[in-house]
């Protein structure tokens, strides 16, 4: 395998039994094998992906001083402006070569949450950005909702098993920046090597390469989507609850050859968090003789908290 398997979400909301039950077959055995898939027809529509690309680089194109007046501190990073360098890869001390957004969970009415999300955080200077950034939120996590139903049945679950978990959950869509590279950077990369936190991630093309894959064998592939496809990754809340079924693949952006550090780059994951009490105990579906449980049980909301401390995003 030189590149990530490739499925299309309209054989899974096509109405025909076979297509439904060939899509789940794929996408699971994908996310066995690699945790890495290219999903085409979802619902995020072309023209909204160029306005948001368009908003993004206006915000990161302000200057620095306007830029950390949104950068709000205390909160772990889960809302506003990150400047550069502050996160890093689990495990390693250099900041990672880039500077990000957050937009976060507004929930509907009736969504009864056990917790109160941070309100977002409102950008003055570009009167369409949350509002482009949050009508992207909504399709991304629709075609999330939509990968979940399809592996709760591979996994031998209820289709359903994961909406309530995943709506109005903690989810985060991130544009990120990584500017030019104007020095030799001492051991940093644009984004070291590492699984996400979350059930799975969502991201749209980016506007430059770089995004690797571990292989089982150890080797890095290049994750190269075409352009109308998104990636999608299994994330390690997934992984957890399914005792390493499905599998959160460690992967990377690795920086540009020298002759193209010249060159930004621009990347926008969605990030699909369950609610925070969501229970991410091993499924009795996913253990057996040759699996025996791998993970004690932990919440989802307890295991974000451990994590954001891991990465450097919060203090103890």
């Amino acid at each position: 395998m030189t590149n990530i398997p490739s499925v299309d979400l309209a054989d899974f909301i096509s109405g025909d039994p076979d297509r439904k039950a060939k899509f789940v077959q794929e996408i699971g055995k994908a996310y066995e094998e690699i945790g890495f898939v290219a999903l085409k027809n979802h619902f995020l529509d072309e023209e909204l992906v160029e306005e948001l690309y368009s908003e993004v680089k206006s915000f990161f194109a302000l200057p620095l001083e306007t830029k950390e007046k949104y950068e709000i501190e205390g909160g772990g990073g889960q809302r506003g402006y990150i400047s550069f360098g502050k996160e890093h890869a689990k495990g390693k001390k250099e900041g990672d070569l880039k500077e990000f957004w957050h937009f976060g969970q507004e929930p509907t009415a009736d969504a009864n949450l056990k917790e109160d999300y941070p309100d977002n955080v409102v950008v003055s200077e570009l009167p369409n950005f949350n509002k482009t950034g949050m009508q992207a939120y909504r399709m991304l996590e629709k075609t999330g909702i939509y990968v979940l139903r399809a592996l709760a049945l591979y996994i031998g679950l209820d289709e359903f098993y994961f909406d309530h978990w995943a709506s109005n959950g903690n989810s985060i869509l991130r544009p990120i920046h990584y500017p030019p590279i104007t020095q030799e950077p001492k051991g940093a990369v644009r984004a070291g090597a590492h699984g996400d936190i979350n059930l799975i991630t969502l991201l749209m093309g980016a506007s430059a390469g770089g995004l690797q894959v571990l292989r089982m064998d150890g080797e890095w592939i290049d994750a190269i989507p075409n352009e109308d496809e998104l990636v999608i990754n299994v994330g390690d809340m997934l992984e957890r609850h399914t005792n390493n079924k499905l599998r959160s693949t460690i992967h990377r952006v690795v920086n540009p050859p020298k002759d193209q550090w010249d060159t930004p780059r621009y990347s926008i994951p969605f990030f699909m968090h369950p609610r925070s009490d969501m229970k991410l105990n091993c499924l009795e579906e996913c253990i057996d003789d040759q699996h025996p449980k791998a993970f004690a049980d932990i919440t989802a909301g307890q295991f974000l908290h451990q994590r954001l401390v891991e990465i450097g995003l919060l203090k103890e």
